[in-house]
C-alpha cells in the first residue's frame, strides 16, 4: 500500500520562503529513510510539499518531521530578525 499528501503553506514573504527552502533542501536530497520522498515547490510566497510514502505510518512521520523542521526554521528566522 502507498500513501501520499500534498500540503500548501503560505508564508509572510518570499525572502522567508527562500530561507526555508535552503534549510529543507538537504532533507529532500538525502532523506533519513527510504520509506518516503518529498518534493518541494515554491510559487511566490507559497510552498507546496508533495509527499509520497510506502504506507500511512511513514506518511504521518514524514509530515510531522517536515512540519517540525518548518516551525523550527521559522523560529530561528524570527530570533535572528529580533537580534
Amino acid at each position: 500500500m502507498s500513501a501520499s499528501a500534498s500540503i500548501c503553506l503560505s508564508f509572510g514573504s518570499e525572502e522567508q520562503l527562500d530561507v526555508l527552502m535552503v534549510a529543507l533542501m538537504p532533507e529532500t536530497e538525502a532523506p533519513p529513510t527510504h520509506r518516503s520522498t518529498v518534493n518541494l515547490k515554491k510559487d511566490g510566497t507559497c510552498l507546496t510539499l508533495t509527499i509520497t510514502a510506502e504506507d500511512t505510518v511513514a506518511l504521518r512521520a514524514t509530515i510531522n518531521a517536515y512540519m517540525h523542521w518548518i516551525q523550527s526554521t521559522l523560529n530561528v528566522i524570527d530570533i535572528v530578525k529580533k537580534a
